[in-house]
């Protein structure tokens, strides 16, 4: 991947909203871009919770990243896996070629945190990705295919038994949107089982859900999702996940065939082979101008970077920060490239929301508290303002607005996985069936939802 070109060369490391906004920062400027991702697009993942719930589809919420730079002529898109940094030669290893740089901005995130049991993985998904919400959302709506077969009363209540762990803004936005979906969405669909009585469980290893929210929002978070029908249990740890459910420390076990995690996330493994210092979750540790010490030239933002900004906050791995992150180095270049000195990164924060279904949310911003009806149709709002693309926005709105009139959603499709007619008939079969299986790498196809990125959702 030889260049040629005189202009300073900015690698960008990840399409999320830290990388794609330092991009769009450089329009004017006289650098050449080059832009790489693992995927070909970006992802809005505030909402990717409601692709595993089928509330939307997943072209709702995802662009494409060449779309979205079609117009500024010095970004370079790539599509490819960043296998190795070479900091010292400033090169990177892109799958099985090499590409040089004057400055780079690594912006690839971070993975889920199982804390040291990834073996739960396979019985746990978590939400990072469009594949991961599709897995989630197929092994739900199998969960309830097999349930309406099933005549063992044990294993039905065991196929209707859904796990959410993690009591973060991901947990319980996905434990709302489970118990809607069962209690509301779901009622006509089935014969011989009444999806209402499922159980939606939340588990929180801390004493409260949400507790980067204040304790009275938190109270209200609970109050509103034990009206949904969720049940809230806080301070208890797990000893294993496996796939006859989850297993506490104190012995007791909980059979459930839908296991969601919720609990966290880590530094992702090309951060641990940079050779430089970590955090205990494995981030990058940067300097208040989010340089990497001892190489003023590259740069680490968003989820990836251990931040603490020039009056001692400590950044949040939030949406909003990463996108002032992103704008923010993109500046620092610049001004190197003026020869003016580089300012320190403030972070600004515009407050912090989450949703628990229809008419339930709870909001912070600045000292203002909200929680119920306004909360939530603020959520609506600033949700839908800052999804990239103008078809995104059409689409989740007219999702949106049908499904509050008519409570249906479209994107309900089981694809990529056995067919029905070959669930378990028997009570034996079917207790040999544990959890419906994984499917294959999914190739999904959703119904019309009105159109030809971690975390806690935050005002950006």
């Amino acid at each position: 991947m030889a260049t040629t070109a005189k202009e300073p060369h900015v690698v960008i490391v990840g399409g999320g909203f830290g990388g794609l906004n330092a991009a769009k920062a450089f329009r004017k400027a006289p650098v050449r871009v080059t832009l790489i991702d693992r995927t070909n697009h970006h992802l809005f993942q505030p909402l990717l919770y409601q692709v595993a719930t089928a509330s939307l589809s997943p072209a709702d919420i995802a662009v494409p990243i060449r779309s979205v730079f079609s117009r500024q002529r010095n970004v370079r898109v790539l599509l490819g896996d960043v296998k190795r940094v070479d900091l010292a030669e400033k090169r990177i290893e892109v799958d099985d070629d090499t590409l040089d740089y004057d400055y780079l901005i690594l912006a690839v995130g971070a993975t889920n945190n199982y804390f040291g049991h990834d073996e739960w993985a396979r019985f746990a998904p978590a939400l990072k990705s469009l594949d991961e919400a599709l897995t989630i959302r197929e092994r739900m709506l199998l969960a309830f295919e097999a349930a309406e077969r099933e005549d063992d009363p044990a294993v039905r209540r065991r196929l209707l038994t859904f796990v959410v762990i993690g009591g973060g803004a991901t947990g319980v936005e996905m434990a709302g949107a489970f118990a809607e979906l069962a209690r509301y969405i779901l009622e006509r669909d089935f014969r011989a089982l009444d999806p209402a009585s499922s159980r939606v469980l939340l588990v929180e290893i801390g004493p409260r859900i949400l507790q980067a929210f204040p304790e009275s929002l938190s109270a209200s978070a609970e109050q509103q999702l034990t009206s949904l029908g969720v049940e809230v249990i806080k301070g208890r740890r797990f000893r294993s996940i496996d796939e006859q459910g989850v297993e506490f420390e104190d012995g007791e076990r909980l059979p459930a065939a839908t296991v969601i995690w919720a609990a966290g996330v880590r530094g992702t493994p090309l951060a641990r082979t940079l050779g430089v210092e970590l955090d205990r979750i494995g981030r990058v540790k940067v300097a208040p101008d989010c340089s990497v010490p001892g190489h003023p030239n590259v740069f680490a933002i968003g989820d990836m970077a251990a931040l603490r900004d020039r009056n001692g906050v400590d950044v949040p791995g939030l949406s909003p920060a990463a996108i002032q992150e992103g704008r923010f180095v993109a500046r620092c270049i610049l001004d190197d490239l003026k020869g003016k000195p580089r300012g320190q990164f403030a972070y600004l924060d515009k407050g912090t929301m989450a949703t628990i279904g229809r008419s339930r949310a709870i909001a912070k911003i600045g000292r203002l508290k909200m929680s119920g009806m306004i909360a939530w149709l603020a959520w609506l709002l600033v949700h839908v303002l800052f999804l990239i693309d103008y078809k995104n926005r059409l689409a989740v709105m007219f999702s949106w607005m049908w499904q509050y009139i008519t409570f249906k959603r479209g994107a309900r499709l089981i694809t990529g996985h056995t067919a029905p007619s070959a669930l378990p008939a028997t009570a034996e079969a079917a207790a040999s069936l544990r959890a419906p299986r994984l499917p294959a790498p999914i190739a999904a196809v959703d119904a019309p939802s009105g159109s030809a990125e971690r975390s806690p959702a935050s005002l950006a």
